[in-house]
């Protein structure tokens, strides 16, 4: 881990960071940063798109695996890697911080597998959630473990409130601007886990049929006013609640990976 230059990928000056005294604002920042510089994509699952020789390299959980893709590759990942890696390095920056198991709450209420998400919880005058790995709507502050609401900066809502279930301990939710209620994003309890404990459920999501991130590209990352997504054949930006979709084509594929997500990929 080289913290300057982990730092220099996300867009932050190092000189900006005082190591080991790295205070809530500054976490705040970082998130706020991450998520707007790392994209949130399966493409070590699927791999290119276009390339049926092509199954993907795969997701290794390994720390230094993780910091050659993302950092010194300028890839991104799904949230076992990018809160993986986010994690060491609030760690390396001297933070209070431990790896928690989560569980995404599906559009039908079912919130299986178990660990199928992993977030980090960061520990000053208390306890808050910071999640740099979890696609649309995307978590851009630390969340109070407690109730308060915090709202985004493209005005999204979200608060952590105690959960219902004898299996996990908070709930976490969002709530778009306009809308009335609370949508349910993932369960969780506030319990430290090494990032092995994530292993299994990491595999199966790789790899079974049945997985979101087996089938189409994903590929996603948040802006100033929204967030930008990449399909198969079209690329989506929402802004301040609008969505726009233009189709794209196979061989303008990669070339917006490119402009509009800083990433490139071909196939080995």
């Amino acid at each position: 881990m080289e913290p300057d230059r982990y730092l220099e990928r996300i867009g932050v000056d190092p000189a900006s960071v005082d190591v080991g005294a790295v205070d809530l604002d500054t976490v705040g920042r970082l998130q706020h940063a991450h998520v707007g510089a790392v994209p949130f994509e399966n493409l070590a699952i699927v791999g290119d798109p276009f390339d049926d020789a092509d199954d993907g390299a795969g997701v290794v959980l390994a720390l230094p695996h993780l910091y050659e893709k993302v950092v010194e590759r300028e890839r991104g990942g799904y949230c076992f890697e990018l809160n993986g890696l986010f994690g060491w390095l609030l760690a390396e920056l001297g933070v209070d911080t431990h790896r928690v198991a989560a569980r995404v709450v599906g559009d039908d209420g079912d919130a299986t597998p178990p660990a199928n998400h992993h977030t980090n919880v960061v520990a000053f005058d208390r306890r808050y959630l910071v999640d740099v790995g979890m696609g649309t709507p995307t978590m851009r502050r630390p969340l109070p473990v407690g109730g308060e609401v915090v709202t985004g900066p493209v005005g999204v809502d979200w608060r952590v409130v105690e959960s219902d279930r004898p299996d996990e301990t908070h709930l976490t939710q969002y709530r778009r601007a306009g809308d009335d209620d609370w949508q349910d994003r993932y369960l969780f309890t506030d319990e430290p886990r090494e990032l092995g404990y994530f292993e299994a459920t990491c595999d199966y999501l790789q790899s079974a049929p049945e997985s979101t991130f087996t089938g189409d590209p994903i590929v996603t990352i948040a802006t100033e006013t929204g967030h930008a997504r990449l399909k198969r054949d079209s690329f989506v930006r929402e802004s301040d609640g609008d969505e726009r979709e233009e189709p794209v084509a196979p061989d303008e594929w990669h070339d917006v990976l490119k402009r509009e997500f800083g990433l490139e990929y071909r196939s080995p």
